[in-house]
C-alpha cells in the first residue's frame, strides 16, 4: 500500500508539472496528450498497482487526449 501510494503522488506530481510547465507554446493536441498522458498515468496506477500500467495509461492517456483534443479543434472550424 505505501508503495501505491508513493507512484500515485508521484504520477500527480510529474502530471502537475507538466500541465502548469509549459502550456503557453503548445499546440492544442499537445495539450490535450499532456493532460490525457498525466489522467491515464494516475488511473493506470491506481487501477494496476505497478509502475508498468501506470506508463501504460500514461501512453493511452496521451493517444487519447491528442485525439480527442485534434477532433474538437476540427468541429470548431
Amino acid at each position: 500500500m505505501k508503495k501505491r501510494g508513493m507512484i500515485l503522488v508521484l504520477c500527480l506530481l510529474i502530471s502537475t508539472s507538466m500541465i502548469f510547465g509549459g502550456c503557453a507554446n503548445m499546440t492544442p493536441a499537445q495539450e490535450g496528450a499532456t493532460v490525457g498522458a498525466g489522467a491515464g498515468a494516475v488511473a493506470g496506477a491506481i487501477l494496476g498497482g505497478s509502475t508498468k500500467k501506470a506508463l501504460i495509461g500514461a501512453g493511452i492517456g496521451a493517444l487519447g487526449g491528442a485525439l480527442l483534443n485534434d477532433e474538437m479543434k476540427k468541429d470548431k472550424k
